[in-house]
């Protein structure tokens, strides 16, 4: 429990009841904590006036970290990165997208990631640490404070709402499946964030048994798989986990994945100039989604990313789409957000990274 290290971000309302407990306290003082915490986001203890004085102190000894701002971005559509600074040095990176009729933030489970996905510059990061809960939810409050939104699909009717979430920033979610378990309860119950599993995506390579893990939990989000490619050969090359879980074994779990009403899957499709983006490409997705209710996202590789690669030009992620679309298979082709500040997850980490590279030998040139 991370309240033995004096943290109480993170923790669930049982957990709470716990340490009430353990303080002499009733239960139901977990629970107005709770409440305090993620549904009115008091992060002052001093603030929380339905507590006595002597158990207002007794929180005061604990303490309710959100992460430090280190660096943030803003482009012309109104996109805005942030790179944020945890307690131990570590930087993740969450995105907020607004649009006219919806906020969507992403946002991170791990520090760097382990799964070297070579169109994803998040790899070149390496692998640091997962992320705990009060890590992954203080990168929301973080980001509600600072904009002053409301949480959930309509907001207070006096300000903006944060609207949708998606576990896709840094990190491949289902490495990290208990912090994020834990999360999606604190996120979705009506006492805490209040945010419904259907406005909550989880984007994954495809981890076969914890996909499966997933299907069975508690609180069961939209799911959108990283595809980008139709044959194992070259998904092998994009994406070495491929090796471990083929296509053939992803789209099974996902054949098998609790839908509700109209859900569907998402598919997210890299395009990429001469690697993915064929007619035959095309072709092959269609056949292999028929089975499955699905949709797909078409993203265009963002030019920031390395290794080579090169996106689709228009005309041919255009022809891409027609096809798909002509087999009834729906289709969209994502509008690139936040371009001159290279919004795909990693950049901005590897840009502070250079900058910081750059300062530290300016002074050692200039210390010679």
């Amino acid at each position: 429990m991370a309240a033995s290290r004096g943290e109480l971000l993170g923790l669930t309302e049982d957990e709470l009841a716990a340490l009430m407990v353990d303080w002499g306290e009733k239960p139901y003082r977990g629970r107005q904590l709770y409440q305090a915490l993620y549904r009115r986001r008091q992060l002052d203890p001093g603030s929380m006036t339905e507590f006595s004085r002597s158990l207002r102190r007794k929180l005061a000894s604990c303490t309710i970290t959100l992460p430090r701002l280190h660096r943030r971005q803003l482009a012309a559509d109104g996109t805005e990165k942030y790179l944020l600074e945890l307690t131990d040095g570590e930087k993740i990176e969450c995105v907020l997208i607004p649009e006219r009729k919806r906020n969507t933030l992403c946002i991170s489970t791990q520090a760097g990631c382990p799964l070297d996905c070579r169109f994803c510059l998040t790899a070149m990061l390496g692998f640091r640490r997962n992320l705990d809960p009060g890590e992954i939810l203080g990168q929301i409050l973080y980001v509600l404070g600072d904009k002053d939104l409301a949480m959930g699909s309509t907001g207070d009717g006096s300000r903006p709402a944060l609207t949708n979430l998606v576990l896709m920033g840094m990190g491949e979610p289902l490495l990290n499946l208990d912090s994020v378990l834990k999360s999606l309860i604190i996120l979705a119950d009506p006492g805490g964030l209040a945010l419904s599993p259907r406005r909550i995506t989880l984007s994954t390579v495809g981890l076969v048994p914890q996909l499966r893990k997933l299907a069975r939990a508690p609180v069961v989000p939209n799911l959108a798989i990283s595809l980008s490619a139709t044959t194992d050969e070259v998904r092998d090359r994009l994406m070495p986990v491929n090796r471990r879980y083929p296509i053939e074994a992803v789209l099974q779990a996902c054949a098998d994945y609790p839908l509700k009403g109209n859900q569907r899957v998402t598919f997210e499709y890299v395009l990429m100039d001469g690697v993915n983006d064929s007619d035959d490409d095309a072709r092959r997705l269609v056949k292999l989604l028929a089975p499955l209710r699905s949709k797909v996202n078409l993203l265009p590789l963002n030019p920031g990313n390395a290794n080579g690669l090169k996106p689709s030009p228009p005309d041919r992620v255009k022809r891409f789409r027609e096809i798909l679309a002509g087999k009834s298979l729906p289709a969209y082709v994502r509008k690139p957000r936040g371009m001159e500040i290279f919004a795909a997850c990693g950049q901005l980490h590897l840009a502070a990274d250079q900058l910081s590279r750059t300062t530290r030998t300016s002074r050692l040139d200039t210390n010679r």
